[in-house]
């Protein structure tokens, strides 16, 4: 299980990160579908730095629950976000990561009891 665990959670980091990105690059479409929950240009760039920083707090096994609480609350942001534009359909796909992470974290947790 241990080697499910590591690829969830690089899979997972590459997503954040790569997500991440674009908000703290300030991206108009990023900047457009945040703003209809309130975020203006400083806080899309925040909501982006703790995404990446939670992708990369993912990849090694001392940090990933940290990594996942991070990267977590900005998909659960970013869900909210595009729910907020009216677009369910969209807003359901975007919880699909946000459900593997927890997966992940109650495998990773699961490890750790029985290591």
């Amino acid at each position: 299980m241990s080697i499910l665990v590591r690829v969830l959670a690089y899979v997972l980091a590459l997503l954040s990160i790569a997500a991440g990105a674009p908000k703290i690059l300030q991206m108009e479409q990023e900047l457009q579908f945040l703003n209809a929950i309130g975020l203006t240009g400083i806080g899309v760039s925040i909501l982006g730095v703790v995404q990446v920083l939670g992708g990369v707090m993912l990849v090694p096994a001392r940090t990933r629950l940290a990594g996942a609480l991070a990267a977590g609350l900005a998909l659960l942001v970013s869900a909210v976000a595009i729910f907020a534009t009216g677009n369910a359909v969209f807003g359901a796909i975007s919880l699909i990561p946000l459900l593997v992470l927890l997966a992940m974290v109650v495998l990773h947790q699961r490890e750790q009891q029985s290591a």
